[in-house]
């Protein structure tokens, strides 16, 4: 048996579609969801090999746009997926599609998570997103979760929107701090192609705003763990599904545009529903040799205030990481920060990550 740990589920279907995102989706459309599900069905047949997950993340698209019976017809299928009994099991949620008999099924199912895409408060921002948010309904639901025993919420934010202030950001961040979640996740808006937005030209704020705003956010969020870059849990509630890409472990992903790692080979899926449906999945694979291994372990490590954790390197590459980067200048320069235990970048130079890592790169040593 294998050492995957996690599995990814993804629903492409969005009663709207979002300017702003470049996920794999398409719009809802009734029929379809049932020949989709027969062929996440039969995807999952044919690669699961009966591991047991402490993960499982069903993401999109907008799986609560499902409707009940969708919903029940999806977790029937995701029963034949081994679960620890203490397993991590999220789903994404919008508060546009949600319903108190939809959360009702989750718990019977088993979710103990849920990840609400809430992004804004201002309407004119929500306009510009092409969502639609009742606040009172939204405090409702978050409510409603944690009477039924899902207490670990999760909401996302986005910020960095041409013309946004920071005094809207702090109106926005003041509203999520009244729902009282264990976890709150803040994305820069990054104009992707394809993106409605991108082809719109619409801008996004100054470099100096976006860093303001960042730091804006972090001194808001002070109570909370502020783990990695983007992220923000209350009592040790992170991502643990995250927590598995963040660590470079290995996992399945089932669904269209779905991306997995296993057997060293990281792949994705094809965004095309026609040829999902005719059961013509793979469309990229790409074999990870030891550099490309270490690469992505440093890359993805970083992100992370637990950093590189050097018993653990050493046992995973038979060397120390040493042998592999020299880091004295990004050490000297403060960049990085090494431990007994760890080697990390210290939080006020996250901002700075990728020019860290580009850095860390250059120094890469033969091993």
């Amino acid at each position: 048996m294998s050492n995957i740990g996690s599995c990814y589920i993804h629903i492409p279907f969005c009663k709207k579609i979002c300017s702003y995102c470049d996920f794999c989706k398409i719009f809802y459309n009734e029929k379809q969801i049932s020949f989709y599900l027969d062929s996440l069905a039969k995807e999952i047949d044919d690669n699961y090999q009966g591991e047991v997950l402490d993960t499982l993340y069903i993401g999109g698209g907008t799986p609560s746009s499902l409707s009940l019976d969708d919903t029940k017809k999806l977790f029937s299928i995701l029963t034949k997926l081994n679960l620890k009994k203490d397993s991590e099991v999220t789903i994404e949620a919008n508060f546009d599609s949600i319903t108190k008999e939809k959360i009702d099924s989750y718990v019977k199912f088993g979710i103990n998570r849920i990840s609400f895409g809430l992004e804004s408060t201002q309407q004119w921002l929500l306009k510009i997103m092409n969502r639609d948010l009742d606040l009172d309904y939204v405090k409702e639901i978050v409510s409603y979760c944690k009477k039924v025993g899902i207490s670990n919420i999760n909401i996302d934010l986005m910020y960095g929107f041409q013309n946004e202030t920071l005094e809207e950001l702090e109106e926005d961040i003041n509203f999520i701090l009244t729902l009282d979640v264990s976890h709150i996740s803040t994305y820069s808006l990054i104009l992707e192609e394809h993106t409605k937005l991108f082809i719109d030209k619409e801008k996004s704020v100054s470099e100096d705003l976006d860093y303001a705003m960042y730091q804006f956010i972090c001194s808001k969020l002070k109570d909370y763990d502020h783990y990695e870059i983007s992220n923000f849990a209350k009592d040790k509630k992170y991502s643990r599904h995250n927590l598995c890409y963040w660590k470079n472990n290995k996992y399945y992903g089932f669904g269209l545009g779905a991306s997995g790692y296993i057997d060293n080979i990281r792949y994705s899926n094809t965004r095309s529903i026609s040829h999902y449906l005719k059961a013509k999945r793979r469309v990229f694979e790409e074999v990870i040799d030891n550099k490309a291994l270490i690469e992505y372990e440093m890359i993805l490590n970083l992100r992370t205030k637990f950093g590189i954790i050097k018993e653990e390197f050493k046992k995973k590459y038979g060397k120390s990481f040493f042998n592999f980067y020299n880091i004295e200048k990004l050490l000297s320069k403060g960049y990085l920060v090494e431990d007994k235990k760890s080697i990390y970048i210290p939080e006020k130079f996250w901002y700075l990550s990728n020019e860290i890592m580009v850095e860390l790169l250059e120094s890469e040593c033969n091993g």
